[in-house]
C-alpha cells in the first residue's frame, strides 16, 4: 500500500509492485513439481508467478486474497501456467474451510507475505493519509467495519487502546482524546483529513521525526478494521493442521506485532514436537534489495517445517 510500512511516511510509491524477499521465500519452500502450494496473500501476484513456474502439471497452486482486484490481477498473471490454479476471494483465516470446500484435504507448502501490495494505494479506500479518500481501510469491498466507524463512534478508551496496542503509538491517549473532541464538532470523513489532524495535535518535535506522526495510528486502524492479527493466528493454525509431513510454511512479516506472533507460533509448535523452526533468526533482505526497494527494509522471513 505504501511503499510498505513507509507508505504513510511520505515516501514515494514505486511505479510497480516489487515482492520482498522473493527468491529467499521461494528457495525456503523447496517447491517440487507435484506440490500443493498455498499463496495466502496474492497481492500483486509476484510470488504466485514464481511458484507457478516451479510447479509442474501435477502440481496445484491455491491463491487467496480479500481484494477482488488482486484476484483478477492474479488470474491474468497466471494464464497458461502448468499447475492447476484455484483463486479464492476470501480471508485467509478461512483457509481450511475454503480448501475443503474444493476437495483439497492436504497441502505441502504455504506462503504468507504480510506486506501489502503497492496497488492498494490506488484502491481508493483511505489507506494513506497522503490521499483525500473515504476513510475505509478495509481490504474487502464488502467489509462491515471501517476506520471512519472507529474514529467517529468508538469510545475514547477503545480508540486509545488500539492505537497503542496495534500501532505502538506513544501519544495514543492524547490522539484518542483529541479525536473524540474533534468528532463532536465534525466527524472525520477522509484519510487526508485524519492524517493532517493528527499531525497538528502531536508535539512539534514529533512532527519532525523520521516518519509521519500519523503512521502508527493509521497502521493501528488498518489492523483493527481487518482484524489482521486474529486472522493471521487462525490462518497459521489451519495451515499447520492441513500441512503434510515434511511440508513447510514461510511467513514474511513487516512489523513487530506480526513477527512476534509468527515467532511464538513456530516456537510453540516446535516445543510440542510438531516440527522445527528452520530459521532460528529471521532472514532479512540483502543490502542490494533494500537499496533497490527501500520498503523491504523491515521485512523478515521465518520458516517452519512439519514433521
Amino acid at each position: 500500500m505504501r511503499t510498505r510500512r513507509s507508505q504513510f511516511s511520505g515516501n514515494l510509491v514505486p511505479s510497480a509492485h516489487q515482492s520482498v524477499l522473493l527468491q529467499e521465500a521461494i528457495d525456503s519452500l523447496v517447491i517440487a513439481a507435484d506440490d500443493v502450494v498455498v499463496d495466502a496473500t496474492l497481492g500483486g501476484a509476484g510470488h504466485a508467478k514464481v511458484i507457478a513456474k516451479a510447479l509442474g502439471k501435477e502440481g496445484v497452486l491455491i491463491g487467496f486474497d480479500l481484494d477482488a482486484d488482486a484476484i483478477e490481477r492474479a488470474r491474468k498473471a497466471l494464464v497458461n501456467v502448468a499447475p492447476a490454479v484455484h483463486l479464492i476471494e476470501a480471508n485467509f483465516r478461512n483457509l481450511q474451510k475454503e480448501l475443503e470446500a474444493r476437495g483439497i484435504k492436504r497441502i505441502t507448502k504455504a506462503l504468507f507475505d504480510l506486506g501489502w501490495s503497492s496497488y492498494q494505494l490506488d484502491s481508493g479506500r483511505g489507506f494513506s493519509f497522503q490521499r483525500d479518500e473515504p476513510l475505509s481501510m478495509a481490504y474487502s469491498k464488502n467489509a462491515t467495519l471501517s476506520a471512519a466507524t472507529i474514529v467517529n463512534e468508538w469510545a475514547e478508551e477503545s480508540i486509545a487502546d488500539i492505537v497503542y496496542g496495534f500501532g505502538e503509538e506513544r501519544y495514543a491517549r492524547k490522539i484518542a482524546k483529541r479525536i473524540v473532541e474533534r468528532r463532536a464538532k465534525k466527524p472525520f470523513t477522509t484519510s487526508s483529513e485524519l492524517g493532517e489532524f493528527i499531525r497538528e495535535i502531536v508535539p512539534p518535535h514529533y512532527r519532525r521525526g523520521r516518519i509521519h506522526p500519523a503512521t502508527r495510528t493509521f497502521q493501528a486502524l488498518r489492523i483493527a478494521v481487518n482484524d489482521e492479527l486474529g486472522a493471521l493466528t487462525a490462518a497459521l493454525q489451519s495451515t499447520r493442521e492441513m500441512l503434510m509431513a515434511n511440508g513447510r510454511i514461510a511467513v514474511i512479516t513487516f512489523h513487530s506485532l506480526e513477527d512476534r506472533l509468527v515467532k511464538q507460533a513456530f516456537r510453540d509448535w516446535a516445543k510440542a514436537g510438531e516440527g522445527s523452526q528452520l530459521t532460528k533468526k529471521p532472514i532479512t533482505p540483502t543490502s542490494e534489495e533494500t537499496a533497490q526497494n527501500p520498503r523491504s527494509r523491515s521485512g523478515k522471513l521465518r520458516v517452519f517445517e512439519k514433521t
